[in-house]
């Protein structure tokens, strides 16, 4: 399913021993200094995919005609244990990560999702969220803020239901995910953000109407550029609607004005209404790249440690953590890992960076 690089040194290029792992120890950030990369990026989130299935075919993400019926799905005995995760979890933390975000494929499909969410909750004070399609979301809103989730990001790429129809490929209704959206609101894991991909000749009408939707609620609308994720979603420049033309449509209706990010890292450049009546967002990955400010690492179904959303290649951490490697050679491991990232990916896209073998994003986790 992908190319999975072993822990290695980058010098040597070799794979490195158990004992190479124990030297590691130098390379860990002095006690309260924060984990930094070879850029000076700091290491603050970590995105935690906890299954690679899907109820949604997303012409973007999960293409039916490659996701069909014989995709070789991750094997159960290769995909990360609750405890598993909880421990690599605890490793991320001690190196500084503050906010944990469950993602998949489709997390809500991973059997009792909630019991994860609830370890996670007791590792300390944590941001915890999780990013769904929303269509299992009305049924496990509840239980999920009572196992200690924080937010939901959910998916909406359309209110028209032939057009969401069409792009989640799976004759799924728009009412369907509103009412998620509604039960999630109501236990109170707000405020809620909605991502929109937007794909040029597919779904830009939709933009004014997601607006106008979700103007006033609380909730946030985050039109995404269509980007090139993994290599199988036929990903071409021109299908691209650029992130100055989305707000410059959402400006001719209601005028908005920028507002600073509220955090490093934050990867959505923000938008006031003038009128008060909220904000949306936008990512710009392709056309403004914000690679500079990056503070995320990605943890695979079966353990293997991202840089980048865009990356070719990975590190085994379910290995280490199988191997029964102590606390302390774990986060020696993904100290240096993190001290080695050089990734930046957005601000070198091309037409030859965009046909590389990526990971596909059900796999990394979007």
């Amino acid at each position: 399913m992908s190319k999975i690089i072993p822990l290695t040194d980058v010098r040597r290029s070799v794979p490195l021993a158990r004992a190479d792992v124990a030297r590691m120890s130098d390379v860990l950030p002095p006690k309260g200094a924060p984990l930094v990369d070879t850029r000076r990026r700091r290491l603050a989130d970590l995105r935690i995919s906890v299954t690679d299935h899907c109820n949604f075919r997303c012409v973007y993400c999960m293409p039916k005609d490659v996701f069909g019926p014989d995709y070789p799905y991750l094997p159960r005995a290769e995909i990360l244990t609750f405890e598993e995760i909880e421990r690599v979890a605890r490793a991320f933390v001690r190196l500084g990560v503050t906010k944990l975000r469950l993602t998949g494929g489709e997390p809500l499909l991973r059997k009792d999702i909630e019991k994860l969410v609830a370890m996670l909750a007791s590792i300390g004070d944590l941001d915890i969220t999780l990013t769904t399609n929303g269509a299992l979301l009305a049924r496990k809103a509840r239980a999920l803020r009572d196992a200690g989730l924080k937010r939901v990001t959910v998916s909406l790429d359309a209110l028209d239901d032939a057009t969401f129809r069409a792009m989640n490929d799976v004759d799924f209704p728009v009412a369907g995910v509103l009412a998620g959206i509604d039960a999630a609101a109501e236990v109170g894991l707000a405020p809620i953000k909605i991502n929109a991909v937007v794909k040029r000749g597919v779904n830009e009408h939709a933009i004014v109407d997601l607006a106008r939707r979700f103007r006033g609620t609380g909730h946030s609308v985050r039109f995404i550029e269509y980007m090139d994720v993994g290599h199988t979603n036929g990903w071409r420049m021109d299908d691209v609607v650029p992130a100055a033309e989305i707000v410059r449509r959402i400006d001719a209706e209601w005028p908005v004005e920028p507002i600073d990010a509220a955090y490093t890292g934050e990867v959505a450049e923000r938008w006031h209404y003038r009128d008060g009546a909220g904000e949306v967002g936008v990512i710009a990955s392709v056309t403004q790249a914000f690679c500079r400010d990056c503070t995320r690492a990605r943890l695979s179904t079966d353990g293997k440690l991202y840089n980048c959303l865009f990356a070719t290649g990975g590190c085994d951490l379910r290995a280490l953590v199988r191997g029964n490697y102590p606390d302390g050679e774990l986060d020696a491991a993904i100290a240096a890992v993190w001290r080695m990232r050089v990734d930046h990916y957005s601000e070198l896209r091309s037409a030859n960076t965009a046909r590389l073998p990526k990971i596909e994003m059900s796999y990394i986790g979007g």
